[in-house]
């Protein structure tokens, strides 16, 4: 099955009843180039990391853009098979859907039968509202943080809520 458009995407969280506001912006590639060029959109921005773990496991850690993530003890946290590596581009765009660039929870709409177990931060999810990309790196669409639980769940996926930020920790993502 294709992929969703980012048209789509907004289509069916309408259709969830998900209130969103969505803004257009120049490609934003990285944490410092959305920080950079979003101007000022709202809310929490986030830090999308795809994973794999040794057996072939996929995660999809969403945490707030300057949480400092802990890559070497996360697979502990988590429930992964051995140390986490990122997922592969073909990788990416077969089961999220998305280009590097563009990683988002909202990735998950294309993650179907599910694959991928989500992980959000305990401290994002504090925040009123969350903002993510709509597939697309040329937008940011802002939702509710209770919204983005139930569109995750909404497609078939039941995220861990985890306090990830490890600020102190001598090796910083």
């Amino acid at each position: 099955m294709p992929s969703m458009t980012s048209a789509e995407l907004l289509a069916y969280l309408g259709r969830l009843g998900l209130e969103t506001e969505t803004v257009e912006h120049p490609p934003l590639h990285t944490v410092e180039e959305s920080q950079a060029l979003r101007g000022e959109i709202p809310g929490a921005h986030t830090k999308n990391l795809f994973l794999k773990d040794k057996k072939g496991a996929l995660f999809l850690v969403v945490a707030a853009e300057d949480a400092v993530v802990e890559l070497k003890q996360l697979h502990n946290r988590i429930g992964a098979s051995g140390r986490l590596s990122f997922g592969k581009p073909e990788l990416l765009r077969e089961v999220l859907g998305v280009e590097p660039g563009s990683v988002t929870p909202f990735g998950l709409v294309n993650d179907d039968p599910p694959r991928v177990g989500v992980v959000l931060d305990a401290g994002l999810m504090a925040s009123e509202t969350i903002n993510c990309h709509p597939l697309v790196n040329t937008a940011t669409t802002t939702i509710a943080s209770p919204d983005l639980l139930a569109f995750i769940r909404a497609t078939g996926h039941e995220p861990q809520i985890l306090a990830l930020d490890a600020r102190g920790t001598p090796r910083q993502l």
